[in-house]
């Protein structure tokens, strides 16, 4: 019997963190590892992860070209049963599934979170953003308590340990990406890394870098190219070349677990 496909779910019950844009590169970067990656939208309305992967098809098409992605599909609501039917049979044969879930409260956000192996909150990096994973004390910018998402985050990963070894479940690896560290004071910036430091010693989820808000981004998703189609691109500068290390970066940090034989790596060597 095959194991189950590796669930990463990008959740934040806030939106504008970027969550769509690296759960997208994050899924293309198994791609090109030679992973199987499967993915679903649960956001019918913004639904933009199914959108990039759907421009990333029709610019295969169009220019005739190969293009490492995901299966993918937009779950257009329903109940937990439903959706735990459609993840089934849209991840089989996969070794990795990734879900987008809006950026508001959604119960099947939550249920996804909370099934998640692999659970990554991007984050800005403003305590706006903090806000929801715990909250500061307005003088001292010490954590008072935790929110009520990294309660039921806890309480998630508490379950499953328990059923762990019963049910033969992963544990769940919570990461907390930080995003768009560019723009902040830096003053700001050291406050918010204490804060994290603090908060994932109590919740015990990890801390990595993320991406840097950059045009780049924003200028790939009618072709649905990512930064690591390298000779689909044109030329690219200085910039995009740091934003590839970024995500390299990234991915490195997830510390997914390797397929048993894939291709050689193509993009992020």
């Amino acid at each position: 019997m095959s194991k189950p496909a590796h669930r990463i779910v990008f959740a934040n019950e806030k939106g504008g963190t970027g969550k769509s844009t690296t759960a997208v590169h994050v899924a293309v970067a198994l791609a090109y590892r030679g992973a199987k990656v499967a993915a679903i939208d649960l956001d019918p309305r913004q639904r933009t992860l199914y959108r990039y992967l759907e421009n990333r098809a029709e610019t295969a098409a169009r220019r005739g070209i190969e293009l490492p992605t995901a299966r993918f599909e937009v779950f257009e609501g329903g109940s937990e049963q439903e959706l735990e039917a459609m993840t089934s049979s849209i991840a089989e044969g996969a070794d990795f599934v990734v879900f987008d879930t809006p950026g508001r409260d959604d119960p099947l956000a939550r249920h996804a979170a909370t099934e998640a192996d692999t659970l990554v909150t991007p984050l800005n990096d403003s305590f706006v953003d903090f806000d929801l994973i715990g909250q500061v004390d307005a003088e001292t910018f010490k954590v008072r308590r935790l929110s009520f998402y990294a309660e039921l985050i806890w309480e998630a990963r508490i379950k499953r340990s328990r059923s762990q070894l019963e049910q033969n479940r992963r544990e769940m690896d919570w990461v907390v990406v930080r995003n768009r560290t560019g723009h902040v004071e830096a003053r700001n910036m050291a406050r918010i890394e204490q804060a994290l430091k603090e908060l994932s010693k109590r919740v015990g989820f990890r801390v990595a870098s993320g991406l840097s808000e950059r045009v780049i981004y924003r200028e790939l998703f009618p072709s649905g190219l990512t930064l690591l189609d390298k000779g689909h691109l044109g030329e690219l500068g200085t910039s995009h070349l740091v934003a590839r290390q970024e995500l390299r970066s990234l991915v490195a940090a997830l510390n997914l677990p390797t397929p048993a034989s894939r291709e050689p790596e193509l993009a992020l060597a």
